[in-house]
């Protein structure tokens, strides 16, 4: 014969499971904070999760081939890699307005519809009231990664005041100039060596632009689009070659460089 059981006790009963269920649950694996809840960001930092990363990208043209936020999905996906990669820490979400030119009149990219601006003194307010947020909730390293070449001298200028500012607590901030540089620089020397030439390879949305979009987030890409850079098109180089299996060993070259200057600045602090 069943016997009913009573609600009260079945509730307890299930009340006893969940409770045990979740004692031994496992943190998610999840390294983007604004994926995580409070108390789980709370427990992170209290697990040793105590350096946190900034990255900044910006909302500019990239020809008529690549989406405007080009570099905050490219900042986004190797930030991810290289917090994965160090092992004690998070990203917080991509600042994605940073100096991009002027309004009145237009210059740089903002003769391009699409493309926001913000002046110096904001973007360097975003980013030190972000480090001031992070400092209060604990962590101790706080790593400014700039996948623009506007962002460079604001992040290290807030890093250097804020680290006189902070010179007796413990918290560091660290303005890793190594992310940008081996995407400028490191990358398209790979490139050439795999017989690519600088008429290609370009300053901007060309062939190095765009082979590192494909290999992170193809869906920023426009493959039908692809073509040599003209007069007033926003493309300095050729991307009509450019692939994802090319960009791949290009991202993980940015990765593994930064990954090493973050772990020598933190040692170096």
């Amino acid at each position: 014969m069943i016997i009913p059981m009573r609600t009260h006790i079945l509730a307890a009963v299930l009340g006893v499971l969940v409770t045990a269920a979740g004692a031994g649950a496992q943190p998610p694996d999840i390294v983007l904070l604004e994926e995580l809840t409070w108390t789980e960001v709370r427990d992170a930092v209290r697990a040793g999760k105590t350096t946190i990363i900034i990255p900044a990208g910006g909302t500019e043209q990239n020809g008529p081939h690549m989406a405007l936020g080009k570099h905050n999905a490219r900042v986004k996906v190797l930030s991810q890699d290289i917090a994965r990669q160090l092992g004690d820490a998070l990203v917080a979400p991509v600042i994605a307005y940073v100096p991009e030119g002027g309004i009145a009149p237009p210059t740089a990219h903002m003769r391009y519809p699409g493309t926001i601006t913000a002046p110096e003194e904001a973007f360097q307010k975003v980013l030190e009231f972000a480090a001031r947020s992070f400092k209060q909730h604990g962590f101790r390293n706080i790593v400014l990664l700039g996948d623009h070449g506007s962002t460079q001298a604001g992040q290290k200028a807030v890093a250097a005041r804020l680290n006189r500012e902070w010179a007796a607590t413990g918290v560091r901030v660290h303005a890793i100039e190594e992310y940008y540089r081996a995407g400028e620089i490191e990358v398209p020397r790979l490139f050439r060596a795999r017989g690519y030439s600088d008429a290609e390879l370009g300053r901007h949305a060309g062939l190095t632009d765009t082979a590192l979009m494909l290999a992170t987030d193809a869906r920023m890409v426009r493959p039908d689009r692809l073509r040599p850079g003209r007069e007033g098109d926003g493309v300095d180089g050729d991307p009509t070659r450019a692939t994802a299996e090319l960009g791949r060993p290009g991202a993980e070259l940015i990765v593994s460089r930064t990954v090493d200057a973050v772990r020598k600045s933190i040692t170096h602090r």
